[in-house]
């Protein structure tokens, strides 16, 4: 049986495919897999910001339309790039194991951290939601739009006026990079992007025979979070636009999960955290969006 694998052509899109078919491979050595690596509106666009270019759904929808196409078997995709909801015909597989969700900070030579860095600093990050909690904690920042794979950014701190810029960890940690890392951004002052450091299986909804070999690899904890943060993405119907945040934790039975969401300009940024039993997660999602929007509408009055 071989199984073809839709991918994004990036270093790190090809390092997160090969894993998932490592995994699937150690349960089911007969499988045999081919790679087919598809250009996104995302990828042929790096000269102009992301909210510039479309809305969510950048990085995945030339992916998805070879799904569905059957031109591919498999889609895998960073679960933060995925739009709230999927195509028809279109579903998640499964999630696998989730990697470390916070966002870093790669600094200059000589800083460690954002204490370290000096009065007006310039820090580059093409997320609006990075921009504005940073600018929390420090409103002397000067935060410059930038674009590219991880190497690429990396390199504009020595080739351009940076003093550093911010990565999400997990794909430092999945492309052996972690020693670039300067600092870790608690959760606390930097919210991630829904569902960020794990990944999304996506399959067509009538693959059954597909769905139970992927089941194979699922993760239960990174699943119920995934569950719980694409649910606050639901309910906010986010886009690139807008800064938006979601991470979950599970204690027991209990569910911790904390969305952030903010206008264009960052002037209105609402962060919010509820409590809920964790088979509620989706709900607990929904019901955290419906919060956040009631407080962003009587702040935008």
């Amino acid at each position: 049986m071989e199984i073809v694998v839709g991918t994004r052509g990036s270093r790190l899109a090809l390092i997160q495919t090969r894993w998932v078919m490592e995994q699937l491979k150690a349960v089911y050595p007969e499988l045999q897999f081919k790679t087919k690596i598809i250009n996104t509106t995302g990828d042929l666009n790096q000269h102009l910001s992301l909210d510039k270019i479309g809305d969510k759904g950048l990085f995945v929808k030339e992916i998805e339309q070879q799904l569905l196409n059957k031109n591919i078997d498999i889609a895998v995709h960073s679960m933060k790039d995925m739009p709230g909801s999927l195509p028809p015909g279109l579903k998640f597989a499964t999630v696998p194991k989730r990697v470390d969700a916070r966002d870093v900070l790669i600094l200059k030579e000589g800083y460690q951290s954002l204490c370290d860095l000096p009065d007006g600093a310039t820090i580059g990050t093409g997320s609006k939601r990075r921009k504005y909690q940073l600018l929390r904690q420090r409103p002397d920042l000067c935060i410059v739009p930038i674009r590219g794979n991880i190497e690429t950014r990396i390199e504009k701190i020595a080739t351009e006026p940076l003093d550093g810029i911010v990565l999400a960890a997990a794909g430092l940690i999945r492309a052996g990079l972690v020693q670039r890392i300067s600092s870790y951004l608690p959760i606390e002052i930097m919210l991630p992007a829904p569902a960020q450091g794990a990944l999304a299986i996506e399959i067509r909804e009538a693959d059954t025979k597909l769905a139970m070999l992927i089941k194979s690899i699922k993760d239960e904890i990174a699943e119920i979070q995934v569950t719980a943060e694409r649910g606050f993405l639901e309910g906010i119907e986010g886009s690139c636009h807008i800064p938006i945040g979601a991470y979950s934790q599970i204690v027991g039975d209990q569910m911790i999960l904390s969305g952030l969401y903010g206008d264009e300009q960052g002037e209105i940024l609402i962060k919010k955290t509820i409590t809920g039993k964790v088979e509620e997660a989706r709900t607990l999602g929904l019901k955290l969006a419906n919060n956040v929007l009631k407080e962003y509408k009587a702040y935008a009055r």
